[in-house]
C-alpha cells in the first residue's frame, strides 16, 4: 500500500471516530436535557423552597 493511500484512510477513520464522539456527546446532552425536561413536567421536581429555614438566623434586626 502505498504511503498515500495509508494517510487517507487514517484521516477517513479519524474523521468517522470524530463524528460518532461529536454524535455520542450531542445524544448524551439531549438525554439529560430531556431528562430534565421530563421531571419539571411530572413533578419531580427536588429543589429547596425559598423561604429561609426558622432556625437560621436573622439578619440584623435590631437596627
Amino acid at each position: 500500500m502505498k504511503k498515500s493511500c495509508l494517510i487517507v484512510v487514517i484521516a477517513t477513520l479519524a474523521a468517522i471516530a470524530g463524528a460518532l464522539a461529536a454524535v455520542a456527546v450531542y445524544l448524551r446532552r439531549r438525554e439529560k436535557e430531556l431528562d430534565e425536561y421530563e421531571r419539571l413536567l411530572f413533578g419531580e421536581d427536588k429543589a429547596e423552597p425559598a423561604e429561609a429555614p426558622a432556625d437560621a438566623p436573622a439578619e440584623d434586626a435590631a437596627e
